[in-house]
C-alpha cells in the first residue's frame, strides 16, 4: 500500500509538472492554450454606451474621411477634388481656415515658451508681453496642474467680463473653467440625473451633445419643438406641453436646456420669451441650462441682440437655479482644439457648489492652454492698447464674412424648388427644410436610411460637401432638414455646387422634369 500511494503521488507530480511545462512553453513562445479568454464584445460594456448617438461626427463624417483618403490617389475617380466639412462648427479646420486672433496666439506662444519674450520684446506689442507676464506670474508653467476650478486670476477675468456684459456683480467662486463648454454640460447633466426617472427638456432641433449625454447618464430626453414658421422661435406652449406629458408619463423634469443663439437654427430669444421661461421654471422647480456659446456670433446685432439668462434672472430677482455656458470654440475666437470654456453658477447653494467642486477635482484641472484662451477671449485688447487696431480688424473681418455668407446661402437656398430656409441671425449654421419626392422616400426606406440621410449621402458623393442630416438633431415627423455651416470660404462656388446637386437630385427622383 505505501508503494501504491507513492506511485500515485509520483504520477500526480509528473502530471502537474508537465502541465506547468506546457504553460511555461506557451508563455515563452507566444502560443495559446486550449482554454483562452473570450474577446471583449459590446455586450460586456455599459448598455448606455450603445444608445449614445452623435450625428455631427457620425456616418456622414466617417464617410467623408474615407473619401478624403481616396482623394490622395491621383486616379481617385471622384467627381470633386476636395472634401468640404460643412458638418461641424470647427472654424479653423483645414479648408475652412478662419484666421486665428493674433493677440491670443501671441500670448499663448509666450506662455508655451517664455524665453521667446526676449526674442520678440521689440517686435510684438507691449500689451501682449504684459499679459503673458501677468499670466506667467500667476500660473507658472503651463505644464503644471492648476486649481481644479481653473486659475483664480482667469476666473476673476471671467467674472469681470460677465459683470460688464450684464450689469450685475459676479463672485469668481461661481465660475468653473472647463475643457470646452461640452465638458461642463456633461458634468452637470450627470449630477442632475437621479435614479427617479429624471428628465431634461431639450429643444428640437437640438445640438446632439444633449441627447448623447442623456443616453450616457440614463436620463430621459423631454423634447419641445421650436417653431420653424416663426423663425425657429421658442414656444412656451411647447415647453408646457412637454412638462405635462413628462409628468403624465411618470418622469420628473429636472432641467431645461436653452441654446441661445440656437444650434442648429441660429435663432435668438427675445427678452419677453426669456422672462416667461424663467417664470415657468420657477413654477415647476426646474433648473435652467443656458448654452450661450454663440453669444458673439451675431449677424445683425442692432435688430437681433443677445441677452444672457443671467441678466434676465437678476433683473427679475428670480431664485431659479441657472448654469450658463460659454466657450472659446465659437465666436471669432474659434479655438476649438484648445478646449477652453466655463460655466457660471447662479442661485446655486454653497453645498451644491462644493459638490460640483468635488466632481471637477476628479478631473484634476481643465487644460491650461484652454484657460489662457478663455482669458484672452474675455479680456481682449481695449481701445488705446497697442494690439487693439489689429484685433479690431481681425474680429470685424470674421463677423462680416460670417454675416455675408449666411445671408447669401439663405437667399440662394430659398430660391431652389423644394427648399425653405430660415435666415439665421446668429451662430454658424443654416438648417434648411427639404421637401423630398416620394421616390426618394421609397429609396431611403429600401436602403434602411432616413430620407435626409439619403439626401446628405448623395450630396457628399456628388460634391464632396459633408453636412449633417436633420434627423441627427431632431425634427417633426415627416419633415426633412440638414444642417450646414456658414464657415466655408469661396461661398459662391460652394452654393453653386449645392444648387446643382439639388436640381439633379430632384430630377433623378421625379420631382422636376
Amino acid at each position: 500500500m505505501p508503494f501504491a500511494r507513492t506511485a500515485l503521488s509520483h504520477r500526480r507530480f509528473f502530471s502537474k509538472t508537465a502541465s506547468l511545462s506546457r504553460l511555461d512553453f506557451s508563455l515563452a513562445h507566444g502560443t495559446r492554450l486550449a482554454h483562452t479568454m473570450r474577446p471583449l464584445t459590446p455586450s460586456d460594456l455599459n448598455p448606455a454606451v450603445i444608445d449614445v448617438q452623435y450625428a455631427v461626427r457620425g456616418e456622414l463624417a466617417i464617410k467623408a474621411e474615407a473619401l478624403r483618403v481616396q482623394l490622395e490617389n491621383k486616379f481617385h475617380g471622384l467627381p470633386f477634388e476636395r472634401i468640404i466639412n460643412s458638418n461641424i462648427g470647427n472654424p479653423q479646420q483645414k479648408g475652412l481656415d478662419q484666421p486665428p486672433i493674433t493677440f491670443g496666439r501671441q500670448v499663448a506662444a509666450l506662455m508655451e515658451y517664455p524665453p521667446l519674450a526676449e526674442i520678440v520684446k521689440d517686435i510684438w506689442p507691449a500689451d501682449v508681453l504684459a499679459r503673458a507676464k501677468e499670466l506667467r506670474d500667476e500660473i507658472g508653467s503651463v505644464g503644471a496642474y492648476s486649481h481644479s476650478k481653473g486659475v483664480p486670476l482667469i476666473r476673476k477675468s471671467v467674472a469681470k467680463f460677465i459683470e460688464e456684459r450684464d450689469g450685475y456683480p459676479v463672485d469668481p467662486e461661481d465660475i468653473f473653467l472647463t475643457g470646452g463648454a461640452s465638458a461642463g454640460v456633461s458634468l452637470l447633466l450627470n449630477m442632475l440625473i437621479t435614479p427617479t426617472k429624471s428628465g431634461v427638456l431639450i429643444p428640437i432641433p437640438q445640438y446632439p451633445l444633449y441627447s448623447a449625454a442623456l443616453a450616457q447618464f440614463s436620463g430621459i430626453p423631454l423634447p419641445y419643438h421650436l417653431s420653424e414658421v416663426d423663425g425657429w422661435s421658442t414656444s412656451l406652449h411647447e415647453i408646457r406641453a412637454a412638462i405635462e406629458k413628462a409628468e403624465k408619463d411618470g418622469a420628473h423634469p429636472r432641467a431645461l436646456v436653452i441654446i441661445n443663439p440656437g444650434n442648429p437654427t441660429g435663432a435668438l430669444l427675445d427678452w419677453a420669451t426669456m422672462e416667461s421661461i424663467v417664470h415657468l421654471c420657477e413654477e415647476h422647480s426646474i433648473v435652467i441650462l443656458a448654452d450661450e456659446v454663440y453669444q458673439s456670433n451675431l449677424h445683425s446685432p442692432d435688430t437681433h441682440p443677445f441677452h444672457s439668462f443671467k441678466q434676465v434672472v437678476r433683473r427679475l430677482n428670480s431664485p431659479v437655479p441657472l448654469f450658463s455656458f460659454h466657450s472659446i470654440s465659437k465666436g471669432v475666437t474659434g479655438e476649438c482644439g484648445r478646449r477652453g470654456g466655463y460655466f457660471e453658477c447662479t442661485n446655486i447653494s454653497d453645498e451644491v457648489r462644493a459638490l460640483i467642486y468635488k466632481m471637477v477635482s476628479v478631473g484634476l484641472c481643465p487644460p491650461l492652454s484652454g484657460q489662457i484662451g478663455v482669458d484672452c477671449m474675455v479680456r481682449p485688447p481695449q481701445p488705446g492698447d497697442p494690439s487693439y487696431p489689429l484685433w479690431k480688424t481681425e474680429t470685424d473681418c470674421t463677423h462680416a464674412a460670417l454675416a455675408q455668407r449666411t445671408k447669401l446661402m439663405a437667399q440662394r437656398l430659398n430660391a431652389l424648388p423644394g427648399i425653405s430656409c430660415v435666415t439665421s441671425p446668429g451662430a454658424l449654421y443654416l438648417f434648411p427644410k427639404v421637401e423630398l419626392p416620394d421616390a426618394a422616400l421609397k429609396e431611403a426606406e429600401r436602403l434602411g436610411k432616413t430620407p435626409d440621410t439619403l439626401y446628405s449621402l448623395e450630396l457628399l458623393d456628388e460634391t464632396g460637401i459633408c453636412v449633417v442630416p436633420g434627423s441627427g438633431f431632431g425634427q417633426k415627423d415627416g419633415e426633412h432638414h440638414y444642417r450646414l455651416t456658414c464657415l466655408c470660404p469661396g461661398v459662391e462656388e460652394y452654393v453653386d455646387a449645392l444648387e446643382n446637386f439639388h436640381l439633379l437630385f430632384m430630377k433623378k427622383y421625379g420631382a422636376i422634369n
